[in-house]
């Protein structure tokens, strides 16, 4: 089974210093998003032709991805340092050989920490057909993805099943294809199972005869297959990412929420016909830009972001305007965002659309000049790690007061300021968590000290981090071999 690390990031040293300084002043573009690589991904590997993928991501969540589509049969040529990716896409029934009925033998796919492999893959290969086991590293295994596998045995036509405990990974698939139109899903825990469930959909309604539950007979039906959302929906701009990439390579998908009856919050219709080829181009990573634009927040300085703008289709864009509310001055243009660190006010905000920044965020606040209410976010104690906790935990060693709440955390900034902080070494743990890593590192730009172990973690979405930032601020990073630990 590979290691969980990537190669991009085996040679890195044991622990990182990021050096304090002046206002971080510069331009700098974030390579491609990992949410569209790997959305595009699925739909080109299912789609009737060739598709060239123009700017994305290469990082160990793609990379799993890449790989586990390839074992199936798909082709994939990465070139351009991997930002170009031409995929050979196949209709479904591409393991035709996979013989569902044949429950003695599954063939074994390995998603490492990736949930949108892990999720993507169950919904997608559960529609075309076969006989597959996803098994990942220990964390995965612990990671619940029993709300999708629920709502798939709705439809599925053989059996999937959890392997682990309160509904874990590995996911064991034995299918036919789907049979029926409909099926319901919860929104609570992560909106990459609707995903996962929106861009399956196509491959089950291409077939040419979909089996009716409960009906002798196969029949030609045309009526779109029917996902319904239960309760709260988090993470909402994902899904509208999705539905956006999907009618990319020409799936037919619709969003309801007006009208909708009952304990259901959203309804999505997608039509047979499966996908079709195209050329793709991704946008760079607006979780990552967020870093970039909490450096700017944090040290009083300037940074523009390029390739992206007000109406990139990543919600995460949504992070500057929390910044603005902190005091920030945000500059939107066409292609690039600015944002210019003022003096920081705390702030009582949601976070449940915009999830993946609730680690930058809690950075910045540590410099605010009041307590900042972080809401709306219980599903990330369900992440890479506890997102909640666990940064709680290593926050607190900062010097900061933090209350964890059901829904999210408060965070008090440091008190008397970094003045008052005694010099000394601060030892962050990162939970093999690209996210605590990334976002964590930022306290070093103002407090001497700040030690980041396990650098290589950020290798899951964004390898370059660390070169990246240092270029950006102008100074080195002291690293740290395991010998001096």
């Amino acid at each position: 089974m590979p290691d969980s690390n990537s190669d991009a990031t085996l040679r890195l040293p044991a622990s990182v210093e990021v050096a304090p300084g002046g206002p971080v002043v510069g331009v700098i573009r974030p390579p491609g998003s990992k949410s569209l690589t790997n959305r595009a991904l699925i739909c080109a590997a299912f789609a009737d032709g060739c598709s060239t993928l123009s700017g994305a991501l290469q990082s160990e969540d793609t990379k799993v991805m890449i790989d586990a589509l390839r074992s199936i049969g798909i082709g994939i040529v990465v070139s351009d340092g991997g930002k170009t990716l031409v995929v050979d896409g196949r209709s479904p029934g591409l393991s035709a050989g996979n013989d569902a009925d044949d429950s003695t033998k599954l063939q074994e796919l390995y998603v490492a920490n990736s949930g949108t492999t892990v999720r993507f893959l169950a919904a997608a290969l559960s529609a075309a057909g076969g006989r597959y086991r996803l098994v990942g590293v220990e964390r995965m295994h612990q990671r619940p993805i029993g709300d999708l596998v629920d709502a798939l045995k709705m439809v599925v036509h053989g059996d999937i099943e959890t392997v682990s405990p309160n509904g874990c990974p590995p996911v064991d698939i034995r299918s036919s294809g789907w049979q029926g139109h409909s099926l319901e899903v919860g929104g609570a825990v992560s909106s990459q199972y609707l995903s996962g469930l929106m861009m399956a959909a196509p491959l089950a309604g291409k077939n040419d005869h979909i089996r009716d539950a409960g009906a002798d007979n196969e029949s030609n039906v045309q009526q779109p297959i029917r996902v319904l959302v239960r309760g709260e929906l988090v993470s909402r701009p994902y899904v509208d990412m999705t539905a956006t990439v999907m009618r990319s390579f020409g799936a037919n998908v619709s969003l309801v929420e007006e009208g909708v009856q009952g304990e259901h919050s959203l309804v999505v219709a997608v039509q047979g016909g499966g996908y079709s080829a195209t050329p793709y181009e991704i946008e760079p990573d607006a979780s990552a830009a967020s870093y970039f634009w909490a450096a700017a927040a944090i040290t009083g300085g300037k940074v523009t972001v390029e390739g992206l703008s007000r109406a990139a289709m990543q919600g995460d864009v949504g992070f500057c305007a929390v910044l603005e509310k902190m005091g920030c001055d945000v500059h939107y243009a066409d292609h690039s965002i600015r944002v210019e660190g003022r003096s920081l006010r705390g702030v009582d905000v949601d976070m449940n659309e915009i999830s993946d920044t609730v680690q930058t965020l809690a950075v910045v606040a540590l410099f605010a000049d009041s307590p900042t209410r972080v809401r709306g976010v219980a599903h990330n104690r369900f992440k890479e790690t506890d997102r909640i906790g666990d940064l709680a935990r290593e926050l607190r060693k900062l010097g900061a007061k933090v209350d964890e709440h059901q829904d999210g955390l408060t965070v008090h900034p440091i008190e008397g300021g970094i003045d008052a902080m005694p010099v000394r070494s601060v030892v962050i743990e990162t939970y093999h968590d690209h996210r605590m890593a990334m976002s964590l590192s930022l306290a070093g730009l103002r407090i001497p000290g700040v030690r980041i172990l396990n650098p290589a973690c950020t290798g899951k979405t964004y390898p370059e981090f660390f070169a990246d930032l240092e270029a950006l601020i102008g100074r080195p990073h002291h690293w740290r071999s395991r010998v001096e630990q």
